[in-house]
């Protein structure tokens, strides 16, 4: 499959996809961090080519139910929100894909009124060997759902990753990493 992670830096996604023997290219407006295909540039100017399926992971910072908040302090992020919300749905109505995943923080009300449309499913990194958490919807199109291979129970003790990270000037990219193994999970059972 010829396969387009939109909005990753890091290579994760990608590095999961190519190693199950796939095309895949990553995209982002930073350079790779990873050896490996990637479009350093606007995801608009390769989101029409031909592609079998499409994971985007858009800057949620402003649509996250962490910042809401602040939509009330600082009127000027609801220009960023509506700007935020119209580049996640570029993904969501990107039909000439057929199978999409757009991957998302927990997102407040005020951005689910302007998306128009519910997550399909809610994951958590633990589910997938990972020893903490950090809740992510999945709006899924074409996809199913990743099930679930481990319960609670499999730990002694699961860390909130995101909210315990000490501040740093990288903090935020550092936070928007997917997980190596929710990365592998998707190449897995959608690869």
């Amino acid at each position: 499959m010829r396969i387009l992670i939109a909005c990753e830096c890091s290579g994760i996604v990608r590095d999961a996809f190519i190693q199950r023997g796939h095309d895949a290219t990553s995209c982002d407006l930073k350079p790779t961090r990873r050896l490996g295909p990637h479009y350093q540039g606007d995801v608009r100017d390769i989101l029409h080519m031909s592609w079998d399926m499409m994971i985007a992971h858009p800057v949620c910072k402003i649509m996250a139910n962490s910042g809401v908040r602040w939509l009330h302090e600082r009127p000027e992020r609801w220009k960023l929100l509506e700007e935020g919300c119209a580049f996640f749905k570029l993904f969501i109505d990107a039909a000439h894909i057929p199978k999409r995943c757009v991957e998302n923080s927990i997102m407040h009300g005020h951005a689910r009124k302007l998306i128009g449309r519910k997550w399909d499913q809610i994951i958590q990194p633990w589910w997938f060997g990972a020893p903490f958490t950090k809740a992510a919807e999945l709006h899924l199109i074409g996809l199913p759902k990743l099930p679930q291979e481990r319960t609670k129970d499999s730990y002694d003790h699961i860390e909130p990753k995101c909210w315990k990270m000490a501040p740093s000037a990288d903090r935020e990219e550092l936070r928007s990493n997917t997980e190596p193994e929710v990365a592998r999970a998707m190449a897995e059972y959608w690869g």
